[in-house]
């Protein structure tokens, strides 16, 4: 069985690796096309065509998959599997594959469709998530389920639960293709009543409202970490943070005001409209990303000073 992989971030590269680790007869890989990274706009590939090419596949870039229906039929592929490719397909390229377009969803669907599924289960406060294999229908991740792999949560970040998730797809990828090359096809539909929708997360998402009670404040703190990194305004320009963690607090002070330091500088603990948030990692304007200690001694950070 021929398959036609397509993916384009870090997170899809270890679903890729598995498959060929499996012995999956991975025909060509799509992805989406160099973008310029970084201040000196350098002309960068996609992890996974990085990978792809290393690993000595056929790799494709097209600016828009919806108009080049023919390429792909010619690639020859039994079915595709996606994995955060980035684009859209068409019906056109549903079409190019007998045994259908499968996609590698990073949410226990019908939970979080959309761009930012792992995000948005974090921000949730769900206990569990997971990835799902899905028939790929024209409707935003809404086909037929055709296996789950779930995990917790936990107390993980943004960063950390991709990871996890990562690995969790990969096996999820070699599973569904046994399924699959073996006729074991039997899907369940999803309910649509409990379907749920994400947005791609940006960085205005990200602002810290300290009136909010703490344990908002720390799951959009670890939802946004490493990416876009959950911020708040300190001196006028822009001040990050991280690792936060819920505290209670009962005192005087203002939301967002640094109402505590602790004795070995570790954390500071910062007042919100329930209780606090001990923050142990920042990062200030035009610096880098610094333990709580750092910024304490650097007079970055005090008791008295409010994030706003």
């Amino acid at each position: 069985m021929r398959i036609v992989y397509a993916g384009s971030p870090q997170f899809a590269v270890k679903p890729l690796a598995a498959l060929l680790e499996a012995g999956a007869e991975v025909c060509a890989v799509i992805t989406q096309p160099d973008r310029p990274v970084g201040r000196k706009k350098i002309l960068t590939p996609t992890p996974v065509k990085a990978y792809a090419e290393a690993a000595g596949l056929p790799v494709f870039a097209f600016p828009k998959i919806r108009d080049c229906a023919a390429e792909v039929r010619a690639l020859g592929g039994d079915i595709m599997i996606t994995c955060a490719y980035g684009q859209l397909l068409s019906q056109e390229i549903l079409n190019c594959f007998n045994g259908g377009v499968w996609n590698l969803h990073a949410s226990l669907l019908p939970q979080f469709r959309g761009a930012s599924p792992i995000q948005a289960a974090i921000y949730a406060g769900e206990e569990y998530t997971g990835v799902t294999v899905m028939k790929t229908e024209l409707a935003l991740d809404a086909g037929g389920i055709l296996l789950v792999k779930r995990c917790k949560t936990g107390e993980s970040s943004y960063g950390e639960l991709q990871e996890r998730l990562s690995a969790l797809a990969a096996e999820a990828a070699v599973e569904a293709v046994e399924h699959i090359r073996n006729g074991n096809v039997q899907l369940l539909i999803q309910d649509e009543a409990k379907a749920t929708y994400c947005k791609k997360i940006n960085k205005a998402d990200a602002r810290i409202d300290f009136s909010r009670p703490s344990g908002d404040i720390c799951r959009l703190v670890r939802a946004s970490d490493p990416q876009p990194a959950a911020y708040c305004m300190l001196g006028g320009e822009i001040f990050n943070i991280f690792s936060a963690q819920p505290c209670d607090f009962s005192g005087d002070g203002k939301c967002g005001e640094v109402v505590g330091i602790s004795a070995d500088k570790s954390s500071f603990t910062v007042k919100c409209g329930g209780g606090a948030v001990k923050i142990s990692e920042g990062q200030a304007a035009g610096g880098k990303r610094q333990p709580a200690r750092d910024l304490i001694n650097g007079r970055k950070i005090c008791l008295g000073v409010v994030l706003d």
